[in-house]
């Protein structure tokens, strides 16, 4: 890609925004108020906004390298607290996506350096599951289910951390955990049933 186009492209999109509003970019500097948090892949196919078709401001946005929420990571507990706390956002939706590089890579033996200990957050994913996927045959259909139970305890993930557990009580704050479908273009929401999950969380992981 030609670094100058991206230049064209952004004066095009001011020009663009400013011929719908004149008053667009002033609105836009004087701070945001997004309802929803997403935490996505990284992955150059997947983009946040385009996928959801929301406008700047409407959602803060977290990604890496398949969509993980470790405990360990700083940035993305940073995220999560930033979001929760002082953006007061009403939904977390954590999204995977088919045919993710970080969850394949996950799959097999081999040693990738700095990205073994990223990786192995999603071993562990596997592990936990490991009788229902061993059980799938077919290789691509258990790719498919290891990207959508990896989104399914990343969302235990979040819902362990204490400032979503008191955002819960306080204002009903609640996790989605979604996949894209690159093939077809289309969201699936997983239907995690939030509730349920937050019971079992608390028993363990229950924070004043």
């Amino acid at each position: 890609m030609n670094i100058e186009k991206i230049f064209k492209n952004n004066q095009k999109w001011v020009e663009e925004r400013l011929s719908i509003d004149a008053n667009y970019f002033n609105n836009l500097s004087e701070g945001q108020n997004p309802d929803i948090l997403y935490i996505g892949c990284s992955d150059s196919r997947v983009t946040a906004e385009e996928l959801m078709g929301v406008s700047p401001g409407e959602v803060f946005v977290h990604r890496n390298i398949a969509n993980m929420i470790p405990n360990t990571d700083l940035s993305a507990m940073s995220v999560i607290d930033y979001a929760v706390a002082h953006l007061k956002v009403n939904h977390i939706v954590v999204c995977g996506h088919y045919y993710c590089g970080g969850v394949k890579a996950a799959m097999q033996s081999q040693d990738l350096g700095i990205l073994n200990p990223w990786l192995r957050n999603i071993r562990d994913v596997y592990r936990m599951h490991k009788d229902e996927l061993n059980a799938i045959e077919d290789e691509d259909l258990r790719y498919k289910r290891l990207v959508e139970l990896n989104v399914q305890e990343q969302c235990i993930n979040v819902i362990k951390t204490a400032e979503v557990q008191r955002a819960y009580r306080e204002r009903g704050l609640s996790v989605h955990g979604w996949v894209f479908d690159i093939h077809s273009g289309k969201l699936i929401d997983l239907n995690i049933d939030f509730s349920k999950i937050l019971v079992n969380i608390m028993e363990i992981y229950h924070l004043d």
